[in-house]
């Protein structure tokens, strides 16, 4: 066994480093999440992810390859069909997954509407891919006057549905996206079904409130996050870890929908005292400025994260790792406002991990499930090669 008893994931949502080699099967020819927002706000302000080795990995304008670097470097390509949360959470645990979840880019299909009404005995308003707060403002009046529900999607694979919560209790609403679940399987089998309650009494007030819930579609087998569990490890996840895994491979979790409660309850768990990892989601990247093409918002976000690493290594202990990754890209540059088909950045520091490391460009996100499991001696995913003998320090 290795001297490492801890590993800290921390997944900068949306944070791409260059267009995949299959970018053009998905229409992303060009993009580089971190590149190009560099160049579209004059530079960035990073110098802790600089040191660690950021600047080797894509070219970014105000962040330069440094030698000697604080920890190891390198890039993942992803090897799972698709360029979704989900998706890429789930490879990073080591699941490869050979087909897509479906998207609904034109609404969905008259056949899945039906079932919907017949088993809910409710028709719908909306069912067309949009903004969660702009639906609510269009059709949310309708819906309080009708009691319909409203159904929409994203880029993403997720069937939504929006209430008001005077209108339709929360209780109802999650019986709803309950039925919802069991009915979306086979080719329908949708990623994640959300419920999406808001409050008020027109379009001027209506706000979403903090009762989302998740309903994501379970992972196909073990990821590591259970095989950490069966052998007794505990795995801790923030920010929106619980809902992208069904809760499923966690011995705890803080759930936030924001970068800096996210690091905060990583903070809280690096005080513990434990054997295992904590997976750390930081969304803003992806849900507030990629999605909505804000290049100098995504910039701030990935600046304020640079702020918060020092005392993040300042927390950690002789025996902990950390690992700075993503899950796709989500290039706020480019005309569209999908996920991006790109690598993902690879940093890796600790006091035990060897400075000026280059890990190349690796052919999967599982490398990290790989690694996770030979630290810890556990059964290696189906897909993945360790790093770990690389950025061992002497």
């Amino acid at each position: 066994m290795t001297f490492i008893t801890r590993v800290i994931i921390i997944v900068l949502d949306g944070v791409g480093a260059g267009e995949a080699p299959d970018a053009s099967a998905y229409g992303d020819v060009g993009s580089n999440s971190l590149g190009n927002t560099a160049r579209a706000v004059g530079g960035l302000h990073t110098p802790n992810l600089e040191r660690i080795g950021m600047g080797h990995i894509t070219p970014i304008l105000g962040v330069e390859p440094v030698v000697p670097t604080l920890g190891a470097y390198g890039k993942m390509c992803p090897i799972s069909a698709g360029k979704d949360s989900v998706t890429g959470h789930w490879e990073l645990m080591g699941v490869h997954l050979t087909e897509p979840f479906p998207t609904y880019p034109n609404g969905f299909p008259p056949d899945v509407v039906s079932e919907f009404t017949r088993l809910t005995g409710l028709e719908i308003l909306g069912n067309k891919p949009a903004s969660g707060t702009e639906i609510i403002k269009e059709l949310g009046v309708e819906h309080m006057h009708t009691g319909k529900p409203i159904v929409y999607t994203s880029s993403d694979s997720v069937f939504q549905i929006a209430a008001n919560e005077e209108i339709i209790p929360i209780d109802k609403l999650y019986e709803l996206c309950l039925i919802s679940r069991k009915m979306l399987t086979g080719k329908h089998a949708v990623g994640r079904v959300i419920a999406r309650p808001f409050i008020g009494s027109d379009p001027s007030n209506f706000k979403r409130t903090l009762n989302r819930r998740d309903y994501p579609l379970p992972p196909p087998y073990d990821t590591m996050m259970d095989k950490f569990l069966a052998a007794g490890k505990k795995v801790y996840g923030t920010g929106k870890i619980d809902d992208l895994f069904g809760g499923r491979g966690l011995s705890g979790t803080k759930h936030s929908e924001d970068n800096q409660s996210s690091i905060q309850g990583l903070l809280e768990y690096l005080d513990e005292d434990f054997e295992g990892m904590i997976f750390s989601n930081l969304i803003e990247f992806d849900m507030v400025y990629g999605h909505r093409n804000d290049a100098r918002g995504y910039a701030n976000a990935l600046e304020s994260f640079d702020r918060a690493i020092p005392e993040i290594r300042k927390k950690m202990r002789p025996v902990d790792i950390a690992m700075i990754v993503a899950d796709h890209g989500v290039d706020p540059t480019t005309p569209g406002t999908d996920h991006t088909r790109e690598y993902i950045p690879l940093l890796v520091f600790g006091s035990g991990v060897k400075e000026n490391t280059d890990l190349g460009t690796r052919a999967t996100f599982s490398d990290v499930s790989a690694t996770l499991a030979e630290i810890f001696e556990l059964q290696p995913p189906r897909i993945g090669i360790s790093f770990l003998k690389e950025i061992l320090a002497a």
